[in-house]
């Protein structure tokens, strides 16, 4: 099989070829259709999350059931599936026996702690892949699986509040923006400074507002949802939202956050953060996203092209997701 693989951090993934993996007891071997590029993957590429070397970043993937392994069922060979960030949890800690499996001691990643989408085939535990709607073709169902999920885990925690900012307008905020607008909220979307071309893309996807980041929202916000990996961002967004309000950090990794004075906070204002995702979430928005509908604005690349995709979104020159298609090239 044929994948882009990661040797060490700070250099370019690297084309290679492998043998086929065969799948074990519980797992599936899919042959990739697409896999989306997640700032995630960015974060690993970089060296900002250190795991396991080398190996195969992806984790939006979308691909065809190839083989069974020992013991899996609900699949048949053939079968469409999609395949997260959350890989395969222990089962057994306190966090999963409390339906809390997100937060699982002992969890395995997809391309992170073990090998993932950016390749021809991969392989996964049948039991933490989806079934995904008709609705969606490979390429626009790819984002979903983590930027989506990701999103709608956010939005979840952000509460029911109306007043919706959200910081960091790429893969994740183009699906939220949806889905909350769909909802019957009121999006105010911050971007990069100066970064007009984004602001368009929030307003025609639904958004009350655009504007730069560090500008005033035109009401106070019940809750913001950040996404860019800024730091600063978190007071900046303190300062904006309401008594009782909630500031949810969407990723995985962020700079540090600066001191603020604690009257930002008062008035019982909260910080969150959003870990991984549950396939309870991945069930329910699967479902809600095919609702809506959601629609996914998504560049295409191909398989050996990952690192053109990686250097568009780690210098922000991606409208909502970039996604490889192994079938390219």
């Amino acid at each position: 099989m044929r994948a882009m693989q990661l040797d060490r951090p700070g250099e370019p993934l690297r084309l290679v070829e492998r043998p086929m993996p065969t799948p074990g007891p519980g797992d599936l071997l899919i042959e990739v259709t697409a896999c989306g590029v997640c700032r995630t993957d960015l974060h690993v590429a970089d060296g900002d999350l250190q795991g396991p070397l080398p190996i195969i970043p992806g984790h939006e993937i979308v691909g065809r059931v190839g083989a069974l392994g020992d013991g899996v069922q609900g699949f048949r060979p053939g079968d469409r599936v999609g395949v997260p960030w959350l890989g395969r949890t222990c089962g057994h800690c306190p966090y999963c026996r409390s339906g809390r499996e997100n937060l699982c001691d002992d969890p395995l990643f997809t391309g992170f702690t073990r090998d993932g989408g950016f390749a021809s085939h991969c392989v996964a535990d049948a039991r933490f892949c989806f079934a995904l709607p008709d609705a969606f073709g490979d390429v626009e169902a790819a984002p979903l699986l983590c930027a989506g999920l990701i999103g709608y885990r956010s939005l979840k925690l952000a509460g029911e509040g109306e007043a919706l900012g959200v910081y960091g307008f790429g893969a994740a905020a183009h699906i939220l923006a949806q889905v909350a607008a769909w909802q019957g909220r009121r999006v105010h979307a911050f971007t990069r400074p100066g970064d007009t071309a984004a602001q368009a893309f929030a307003l025609k996807l639904g958004c009350a507002s655009a504007a730069d980041s560090g500008e005033a929202p035109p009401e106070p916000l019940d809750a913001a949802i950040i996404f860019a990996p800024i730091g600063a961002l978190v007071p900046e967004a303190l300062r904006r939202v309401c008594k009782g309000g909630r500031v949810v950090c969407g990723g995985i990794h962020m700079s540090d956050i600066p001191s603020f004075p604690y009257a930002d906070l008062w008035g019982e204002r909260s910080i969150l953060s959003v870990a991984n995702l549950t396939r309870a979430d991945g069930v329910e928005f699967l479902s809600l996203a095919a609702e809506v509908p959601v629609r996914t604005e998504t560049t295409i690349f191909p398989l050996s092209e990952a690192n053109e995709a990686l250097d568009r979104l780690r210098q922000g020159r991606l409208q909502g997701a970039a996604v490889l298609v192994p079938a390219l090239g």
